[in-house]
């Protein structure tokens, strides 16, 4: 039986992934192939879908050795960011949703997370240490401006007092410094934005629906006349196709007030490594073969390699020589400080309705 041509069902203007992978704990694949049928109609566009969770739980623990924190909440599931080279694609799957397309458009939204994380930081033996928030999805993507579940959970935070780490693309934090200027102030903040590319027509197709370089920039600048410690986050290299660009963000982000910086290779888990390398050969024919074998130097010969110690900052003289690069712009920049440890021991329990109030 001869192969037939995949049929798209929509147009998809305005995403990074050019297909919709299998989920891979299905046992039953489907594929669509044109049947031949003329088709007069102008296929439609795929729109972002949002539905709601309602969590029992937000508070989500790990013990990697290549994170500084052991705490994290994610107020929605999927992004609309759509960043092509997302490493978080893959945890789509568990809700038996495809990383590529789904990711982007079929999002979930957890619209009760402000008040199950209050329940859970008033446990009695709840201890604080700081909570990440944007390691995953990233919570000012777009659908936060109508939701506003991030700005309910950092106020919940505010009135704990607990120490907060933020890492996003979104330029809506703005929204939010009223609330996150105090707690900056008080030690209990910092912020991370991530710029992959000062070049705006790379990044419109690599993270589509992502404000752009020069906008991130602007909130930099925003953040840090707030009082907001902010790092750039040079995340993720991509051999052959951003990694020049190192020193120039390093210098944007310095001269846009960010205070530190930190910087992460290209990693591409399951399901990422087929929809970039389908993304990189559409978008970037010219050199695709090469980012292709540079990727695979940077992981022992594989697309990736998860070992611990490796998977952010590769392998091989490559990555040694990035590293290098790195250490020295950061330098000259000042922007290799070690930012101060964020305060736990303000962290106190607002009272409740009901509760026995102190005597002193």
């Amino acid at each position: 039986m001869r192969n037939l041509p995949v049929q798209p069902l929509h147009r998809t203007p305005g995403r990074a992934a050019g297909s919709n992978p299998d989920v891979r704990f299905d046992r039953l694949h489907a594929e669509t192939v044109d049947d031949g049928w003329a088709r007069d109609d102008e296929l439609p566009v795929l729109r972002t879908q949002v539905s709601d969770e309602l969590a029992r739980k937000v508070i989500s623990r790990n013990t990697s050795p290549d994170l500084s924190f052991d705490r994290s909440i994610n107020p929605y599931r999927g992004c609309e960011h759509g960043c092509i080279y997302c490493f978080a694609r893959p945890s789509h799957a568990f809700l038996g949703l495809s990383p590529g397309l789904d990711f982007e458009t079929k999002l979930i939204a957890r619209p009760n997370a402000a008040a199950q994380l209050r329940k859970e930081l008033s446990h009695p033996k709840y201890e604080p240490r700081i909570l990440a928030i944007g390691t995953n999805t990233d919570p000012y993507q777009p659908i936060e401006k109508a939701r506003g579940i991030m700005r309910d959970v950092v106020q919940v935070l505010a009135e704990f007092r607990h120490p907060l780490g933020i890492v996003t693309k979104g330029t809506l934090i703005e929204r939010d410094i009223d609330i996150l200027a105090p707690m900056a102030r008080d030690g209990l903040l910092r912020v991370g934005i991530s710029i992959t590319t000062l070049d705006p027509k790379v990044s419109r197709v690599m993270e589509p629906r992502v404000p752009s370089p020069k906008a991130r920039l602007r909130t930099i600048r925003a953040l840090t006349e707030a009082g907001i410690p902010v790092r750039v986050m040079v995340s993720p290299v991509v051999p052959a196709l951003t990694d020049h660009e190192l020193e120039a963000i390093l210098q944007a982000a310095a001269d846009a007030g960010a205070v530190a910086a930190s910087s992460i290779v290209l990693r591409l888990p399951l399901e990422v490594a087929p929809l970039f390398e389908e993304w990189v050969k559409t978008h970037f024919p010219d050199r695709a073969k090469r980012i292709m074998r540079r990727v695979r130097e940077l992981h022992g010969g594989k697309t990736y390699d998860p070992d611990f110690g490796k998977r952010m900052v590769g392998q091989g003289p490559w990555a040694q020589m990035m590293q290098q690069r790195f250490k020295l712009a950061a330098a000259r920049l000042a922007l290799d400080r070690s930012l101060p440890a964020l305060r736990s021991d303000l962290f106190e329990r607002p009272a409740q309705s009901g509760d026995q109030l102190s005597l002193f």
